[in-house]
């Protein structure tokens, strides 16, 4: 199974729009967002995603309520952390970096996402797998990026979006 980690679209369409064609040419079965859509008309351009979208709000994510409406058309958001299991692996997800080594360091994940920071990490700590995805909207970094996970072999490749 492929899956599609995406984090900070900040409204940044065009990207969006290339991380959505990436994810869909790679058939990604299931897309996990880690937050910070921004507003509601982003969802305009996930909706293309053949994958079921999953996600949590971050703290960019005002418009709570328009969010959920809209993305509840085609998956479903909700506050951090998400918990779910997926061949055999279980993951976490928040948007801010706090909590991670604590769900990382506990032995229960094997893969723990976040956002927030702009900032790309692929990194293992024991046996589970921290990942960061980067930005899609390049707005901090100047590098728009995205990743897909391969289970259940834990796989990452980051994706450029340029």
């Amino acid at each position: 199974m492929r899956i599609g980690v995406l984090s900070d679209t900040h409204d940044h369409l065009g990207y969006l729009r290339r991380a959505v064609d990436a994810l869909n040419d790679l058939q990604v079965e299931l897309v996990l967002h880690a937050g910070d859509y921004v507003a509601p008309f982003v969802v305009n351009e996930l909706s293309r995603l053949r994958g079921r979208l999953l996600g949590i709000f971050g703290n960019n994510d005002g418009e709570r309520v328009g969010l959920t409406k809209r993305l509840s058309e085609i998956g479903q958001v909700q506050v951090q952390p998400l918990f779910l299991e997926l061949e055999g692996g279980r993951i976490a997800m928040v948007h801010e970096p706090e909590p991670v080594e604590a769900f990382a360091r506990s032995g229960l994940y094997d893969i723990v996402i976040y956002g927030h920071t702009h900032q790309q990490e692929l990194r293992s700590v024991n046996d589970c797998l921290v990942i960061n995805p980067g930005e899609v909207c390049g707005w901090l970094t100047d590098k728009p990026t995205c990743a897909v996970i391969a289970l259940p072999e834990r796989q990452v490749e980051i994706l450029t979006l340029r």
